[in-house]
């Protein structure tokens, strides 16, 4: 079985390798960020309360994120490996990750960290948000303050990870092609 953490900051490239990934490797991907916009948009009371924390560029509370995830990864009962994209995000969502997972027999097997410098990913999502129109990742303002909460909250689970043994850092710089292969070499080696 393979379970897969991929994170790293907003614009990274998360979401398009998570894809990638899945796809090869034969991984459900539970992206947090696709659950939230569809909660949102399906009008749901976590998804409304999630948006009130997205509208600000803060991150959604761990017991609203836990339960959206938890309840995705109930819903798809057969799936066994996964690729979790956009979460855990702090070291208390990794910790309760642990304990759920543990309950359905599953570990997290590798943690593959993106690593992009801040510049270049205020770049990339204010250019995301004027091809997508998302207007909350056209605001620099907005887009910095999740650069850094992202610092300040999530960064720390690279030491999580490390001190279990799962943490593989890549370079999040280059074409889409290249990072995808360097993910691909770090999952193959664990694989042997």
């Amino acid at each position: 079985m393979l379970t897969i953490v991929l994170f790293g900051p907003p614009g990274a490239g998360k979401g398009t390798q998570a894809v990638r990934l899945a796809e090869k490797y034969k991984l459900m991907h539970l992206s947090t960020g696709d659950i939230f916009r569809a909660n949102i948009k399906g009008g749901t009371e976590l998804g409304k309360l999630a948006k009130s924390y997205m509208d600000k560029g803060d991150l959604v509370p761990d017991e609203v994120t836990i339960k959206m995830l938890e309840s995705e990864v109930n819903r798809s009962s057969n799936a066994q490996c996964f690729i979790f994209d956009g979460f855990p995000r702090t070291t208390a969502q990794a910790q309760t990750l642990d304990t759920f997972l543990a309950g359905k027999n599953i570990s997290i097997t590798l943690t593959l960290a993106l690593e992009v410098d801040e510049e270049e990913l205020t770049r990339r999502i204010i250019l995301r948000g004027k091809e997508s129109g998302r207007a909350d990742d056209q605001d620099e303002n907005i887009v910095r303050n999740r650069v850094k909460e992202y610092n300040n909250k999530t960064a720390p689970l690279k030491d999580f990870y490390s001190k279990q043994g799962k943490l593989k850092n890549i370079p999040g710089v280059g074409s889409i092609d290249d990072i995808f292969e360097k993910l691909c070499f770090e999952i193959d080696k664990m694989k042997e």
